[in-house]
C-alpha cells in the first residue's frame, strides 16, 4: 500500500461527527482493527526489506572483495570487480553502490509507513478519550 493511500484513508476515518458521539466511539475498535491489519502488513515488508538489505550488503561484499565465481557474476549481473580494495574500504564501496543507495531509499519510505500507521494507531487509541473529553464539555455547556 502508498503512503499517500494510507494518508488518504485516515484523512477520511480520523474526521469525528461531533453529534453522533456514541456512535463515533463504537467505531474506534473498527477503525484500529483496519489501521493494525494495515500495519502488520507493512511492519512485515519492512523486516523482508532488512533482511533483504542483509542479503545484498554480503552479496557486495563478496563482489568488492572479488570473490565471486563466474556464475556468481553472471547472477549478479556483474563484470569482475578488478581493484584490489583494504577490508576497511568495502563499506564505502558498498554504501555508494547504486543498488544499495535504491534498497536504503526503498526501506526509508518503507519505514515512514510503518512510523505514520504507528502514529495513526495512537491517535486511535486516544480517540475514546477525545469523546469522553466531547461529552464532558457538552454536559458542562450545558449545564
Amino acid at each position: 500500500m502508498k503512503l499517500e493511500d494510507i494518508v488518504s484513508e485516515w484523512d477520511k476515518d480520523c474526521k469525528m461527527d461531533e453529534t453522533e458521539l456514541g456512535e463515533e466511539s463504537t467505531k474506534i475498535p473498527v477503525i484500529h482493527n483496519k489501521y493494525l491489519k494495515i500495519y502488520i502488513g507493512e511492519n512485515a515488508q519492512l523486516k523482508r526489506m532488512f533482511a533483504q538489505r542483509n542479503k545484498l550488503k554480503r552479496t557486495l561484499t563478496e563482489y568488492y572483495l572479488g570473490e565471486m565465481d563466474r556464475d556468481e557474476l553472471e547472477e549478479f549481473s556483474r563484470e569482475q570487480f578488478y581493484k584490489k580494495l583494504l577490508k576497511n574500504e568495502i563499506d564505502t564501496y558498498i554504501e555508494s553502490d547504486d543498488e544499495f543507495i535504491e534498497l536504503n531509499l526503498k526501506l526509508a519510505l518503507q519505514q515512514e509507513k510503518v512510523n505514520y500507521i504507528e502514529a495513526v494507531l495512537k491517535s486511535i487509541n486516544n480517540r475514546g478519550f477525545q469523546i469522553k473529553n466531547a461529552i464532558d464539555w457538552l454536559k458542562f455547556t450545558n449545564g
